[in-house]
């Protein structure tokens, strides 16, 4: 007959933290997030840590280059998705370990034969106020001139100018040629008093920017996540059908970590794409695997060779896998098995194996919770698909600001590589659902406030690093009620349209 757990399965919202003593030293700017995501053995260094404790989603709607770079600045890392062709996905991956390197892929470009209403239009879609002009508008065809917000004036010109009529052209532009070092650009750029240079090759071609304001920046992201060679850590999903093809072209691209993005991991599929990167790769080449909810699903994954295991299944706010299948667990009870198996795992062989949260995040205390259960750091979509650096548009929704999100399980995504396991060409039925969410601007902003209560709930339960807290901490399952007890209850609360009453 079916085996039955003893116990239901739980959500994060039904646990809270029991604080415990906390020293002088435990405030917020001791506190260390900086956690592993590849593996290790006992006494080694991992190959590949973070400075947060967060990845991006491997989804259409939440991962691209320019999220890879925006959480790279901010110490975590994103998968791009890789529900798109292997050669888009390797250029985005390109595009990110070039970005570090000062030389900015454009993204802003347009033909001279274009009019001034382009121009506004491509400035309000990208908010880039620097734009390429090249022969055939691509961002690698040459390059004949250059706009700024200093070349044309919306009130006294008409929309419909050409762009070749008050571009800057090519003959009075300074610009570098392609092999020149970072040092030397920016020497241009601080010796001419310029915004940005841009850089060609022998044809005249347009490679790329380098910016004034990025040498700034740089300076101002502390926890930035770089390679050896300086540049962005990028990640990227593959998955269990074409990882022959696919790999050897986002490793060629320089890729730091893959991970096989599948709704369900306990799978031979996993084990056979684990196998041909480490017969071909050897431990060169990291890749998590997953989803799992139980220690057996972990033990095979990590059997198998994965450098992470990630855990969850159905609790994804754009994810109807439970309802549709009937199949998977609570998350809260998932990452407590899964990390007392990794525990286990880790006196068994000395090799410790991350375990990464993936699902079931509402609110930012979860986060911290996951952690203290276990988990060496989350897999997030919807909270990062909320900001201007997800790939989706803004959309305006019942007079509020939304931007569009929508799983890798649902028809638009299109990703049958990630659930059939029959050979089919489309899905069969949707595990995800198409929707929106709330915009909630830009990503450095929310996330210095999200990890912000991270770090303060560490320092109540007296931790300092992420480890520690595992160690220190203290869970209380709560009732329904006590739920209810610890939001606002029993009082109105103020609308701010309301004025008092003289």
């Amino acid at each position: 007959m079916a085996y039955y757990y003893d116990e239901p399965s739980h959500t994060f919202s039904e646990y809270l933290l029991v604080p415990g003593y906390s020293s002088a030293k435990c405030i917020t700017s001791n506190v260390s997030l900086r956690t592993p995501i590849t593996k290790f053995k006992k006494g080694e260094t991992p190959a590949i840590s973070m400075n947060i404790p967060l990845v991006s989603a491997v989804m259409q709607s939440v991962s691209d280059d320019k999220m890879a770079v925006a959480l790279a600045k901010e110490g975590g890392i994103s998968f791009i998705y890789g529900s798109q062709s292997i050669e888009q996905q390797a250029e985005m991956i390109r595009r990110v370990k070039n970005y570090k390197a000062g030389f900015v892929y454009s993204d802003s470009n347009i033909r001279p034969d274009q009019t001034l209403a382009d121009i506004l239009e491509l400035k309000e879609k990208t908010g880039h106020a620097t734009v390429a002009v090249t022969d055939d508008g691509t961002s690698n065809g040459k390059l004949v001139g250059i706009v700024t917000s200093r070349d044309y004036r919306v009130s006294r010109m008409e929309k419909s100018t050409k762009v070749s009529e008050f571009m800057t052209p090519i003959e009075h532009i300074i610009y570098a040629k392609e092999g020149i070092s970072l040092k030397e650009a920016n020497n241009i750029i601080w010796d001419n008093k310029l915004n940005a240079l841009p850089i060609i090759d022998n044809n005249g071609r347009l490679v790329s920017f380098v910016f004034r304001k990025d040498y700034d920046s740089h300076k101002e992201n502390p926890l930035e996540l770089l390679d050896s060679s300086k540049r962005y850590v990028v990640g990227a999903g593959i998955n269990t059908r074409d990882y022959a093809e696919r790999v050897p072209a986002l490793v060629e691209a320089g890729v730091d970590v893959l991970c096989i993005d599948s709704s369900e991991g306990f799978s031979e599929w996993q084990k056979l794409t684990i196998d041909f990167i480490r017969e071909r790769y050897g431990d060169t080449v990291k890749v998590g695997a997953g989803n799992v909810v139980d220690r057996d699903g972990f033990r095979f994954l990590a059997e198998a060779g994965a450098d992470f295991v990630k855990i969850g299944i159905g609790g994804g706010s754009i994810c109807i896998t439970r309802e549709t299948k009937g199949i998977g667990r609570g998350q809260a009870t998932s990452v407590i098995e899964v990390a007392k198996a990794r525990d286990e795992y880790y006196e068994e062989t000395g090799i410790y194996v991350p375990i990464c949260s993936d699902g079931g995040i509402v609110h930012d205390y979860h986060i911290t919770l996951a952690l203290a259960m276990g988990a060496d750091f989350c897999m997030l979509g919807r909270y990062f698909s909320r900001f201007d650096e997800s790939p989706t548009n803004k959309v305006i929704v019942n007079g509020s600001y939304m931007k569009e999100y929508w799983g890798e399980g649902s028809a638009r995504a299109r990703n049958w590589q990630r659930y059939d396991m029959g050979g089919a060409a489309k899905l069969s039925f949707e595990e995800g659902v198409d929707s929106y969410v709330p915009y909630a601007g830009s990503l450095h902003d929310n996330l210095s406030i999200t990890l912000s209560k991270v770090r303060s709930t560490m320092c109540n339960c007296g931790a300092l690093d992420i480890n520690e807290f595992q160690q220190k901490a203290r869970l209380t399952l709560v009732s329904s009620v006590s739920i209810v007890e610890g939001g606002a209850h029993d009082v109105v609360l103020k609308d701010k349209n309301i004025s008092p009453v003289k």
